[in-house]
C-alpha cells in the first residue's frame, strides 16, 4: 500500500511540474523592449526682443497677443511699422540691381490663417485622406492658426513679379538669389532653409522672409543657423 501510494504522489507531482513549468514564459523569449519617442523639440523662452519673438509649430502665439503698430507696404499689405524702413530700402535695392520684387503677403490677422489652414484641410480632404490626416500634411505647409509669424507682422512671401508661383522653383529667381545674398544685411532672414525643415517644422520656403534686426540677421547668415539654433545659443 506504501509503494501505491508513493507512486500515486510522484505522479501528481509530476503533472503538477509540467503545468506549472508550461504557464512560464520560455526562457529564450526575447523581452519586450519600449522604444523611446522621438523627442519633440521643446518652447524656447519668451524672447524680451520684439523682433526674436519665436513662432513656431512648438511655441504658438499667446491667445490675447495684440498686433503692433502697423503700416502698410504700396502693395496693401501691412508689415510691424518698426521694421517698414529696413524692408523699403531691401526692397529699393533690390530694384536698383535690376529686379522687380514682390511683396504678395505680409501681416496675417488670426482669423485669416483660420481661413487659409482649413481650406488646405478640405482640398486634402477631397483628395482621399481623413481629417486627422488632411490636418498633419495641411501644417507641413500652411502654419496652424496661431502658430504663423505672419501674425507678428515681421515676416513677409517675396516673390519674383516675373515669376510668382510659391514652390521651389521661386528660389532660382533673380530677386530671390539677390534676396538670399543681401538680405541680411537690411535685418532679414530666409526663415525656412532647405535643411532645416525638421528644427522649424516647416517645408522649405525660398519666398519667406523674417524680420530679426541686423545684428541677429548677420549672426544666423554667416553661421547658417535658423532662427531656432540661433535662440538655443543665446
Amino acid at each position: 500500500m506504501l509503494t501505491i501510494f508513493l507512486l500515486l504522489m510522484a505522479g501528481l507531482l509530476t503533472l503538477w511540474l509540467v503545468k506549472w513549468g508550461s504557464e512560464k514564459e520560455p526562457p529564450d523569449k526575447p523581452a519586450t523592449v519600449e522604444v523611446p519617442r522621438k523627442p519633440q523639440p521643446k518652447p524656447q523662452p519668451a524672447s524680451t526682443d520684439w523682433r526674436l519673438v519665436l513662432v513656431n509649430p512648438w511655441n504658438p502665439l499667446p491667445e490675447t497677443w495684440e498686433p503692433p503698430v502697423m503700416q502698410a507696404l504700396p502693395s496693401g499689405w501691412e508689415v510691424d511699422a518698426r521694421c517698414y524702413d529696413d524692408l523699403r530700402a531691401m526692397l529699393d535695392d533690390c530694384g536698383a540691381a535690376g529686379h522687380e520684387a514682390l511683396v504678395c503677403s505680409a501681416y496675417r490677422p488670426r482669423s485669416l490663417q483660420e481661413e487659409l489652414f482649413e481650406d488646405l484641410v478640405q482640398e486634402y480632404m477631397d483628395q482621399g485622406l481623413t481629417e486627422v490626416q488632411a490636418r498633419e500634411e495641411a501644417a507641413k505647409e500652411v502654419a496652424v492658426p496661431g502658430t504663423s509669424e505672419h501674425q507678428l507682422g515681421l515676416a513677409m512671401d517675396i516673390v519674383d513679379l516675373d515669376y510668382q508661383l510659391l514652390d521651389d522653383t521661386q528660389a532660382d529667381t533673380p530677386v530671390q538669389k539677390w534676396l538670399m545674398e543681401n538680405s541680411w544685411r537690411y535685418g532679414f532672414i530666409l526663415r525656412f532653409p532647405k535643411e532645416k525643415q525638421a528644427t522649424t517644422g516647416i517645408i522649405y520656403e525660398p519666398w519667406h522672409y523674417r524680420y530679426v534686426g541686423r545684428e541677429a540677421a548677420e549672426e544666423i547668415y554667416h553661421s547658417n543657423l535658423c532662427l531656432e539654433e540661433y535662440l538655443q545659443g543665446k
